[in-house]
């Protein structure tokens, strides 16, 4: 009978892969129509980031996916294209029950966080033009902030991003957030092009480049159908699966 080690070595690569397929963001199941290229689980508050990055505009869309720290509170968004913190952030806000109704429908606004002081009740404008701002709540009470930024030709490809929720809004504008840990410390680096589009096919011997001189579109990728974006595998079907190709192994070792 063959030695099965070599198959036992096989199901703890298969194991140690399983945090990779155990991205909660993974699952997220939005409403139709909604897909994205890639998703990242932050790693403060609870909160995801799904995104799609169009080189061509530049043009970034987005879903963020976060709890509000109580319920009829706040979920919060935003690159900072000149600090690493709060401030400077151009942000999104979205309202877990609407701005000023808790009965209402999730409501989104767009900040331009110039320091400490209180936001407003009304959006202020930011660098990046947003268009196709929407929310809503899924499950467990998490807000789904959905939006289109187009970004400027010169931004940088790794960006400064900044999260945060919130409690409570008074007379339609978000109250401070708690200052704890997680909250100071909910901030980090995107790589946009984690989430680049596919790429057009180039014209039979042509070739083709970024248009913009950054060097982004020099290699094309291949097309990706709509299901590849929203296709996944849950995690318990990659731990059944990594199971059963183990105990088919030792099986066949076994009787051959």
């Amino acid at each position: 009978m063959a030695s099965t080690a070599p198959h036992g070595l096989a199901l703890l690569v298969l194991v140690a892969a399983l945090p990779a397929a155990m991205s909660s963001c993974a699952g997220e199941d939005f409403p139709s129509g909604r897909s994205y290229v890639t998703c990242e689980d932050l790693p403060y508050l609870g909160a995801s980031l799904h995104w799609t990055y169009d080189a061509s505009g530049p043009s970034l869309s987005l879903a963020f996916v976060a709890a509000p720290a109580a319920p009829g509170g706040w979920v919060a968004w935003g690159i900072n294209p000149t600090g690493s913190g709060m401030v400077g952030s151009q942000a999104l806000v979205a309202f877990a029950g609407g701005a000023a109704n808790s009965s209402a429908p999730a409501a989104v606004r767009t900040y331009n966080i110039t320091g400490y002081s209180p936001l407003g009740d009304a959006s202020t404008p930011i660098a990046f033009p947003a268009t196709g701002l929407a929310a809503d709540v899924g499950d467990g009470g998490k807000v789904r902030l959905y939006a289109t930024l187009r970004l400027g030709k010169g931004l940088k490809k790794v960006v400064n991003h900044v999260w945060q929720v919130g409690s409570s809004v008074t007379r339609g504008a978000p109250d401070m957030h708690a200052m704890d840990a997680d909250n100071l410390a909910a901030k980090g680096k995107l790589v946009l092009t984690d989430g680049a589009a596919a790429s057009a096919p180039a014209p039979a011997g042509g070739s083709s480049s970024s248009g913009d001189g950054s060097g982004d579109g020099s290699s094309l990728r291949r097309p990706i159908s709509p299901a590849a974006h929203t296709a996944r595998v849950s995690v318990p079907e990659v731990v059944v699966l990594a199971v059963l190709g183990f105990l088919t192994m030792a099986w066949k070792d076994r009787w051959l």
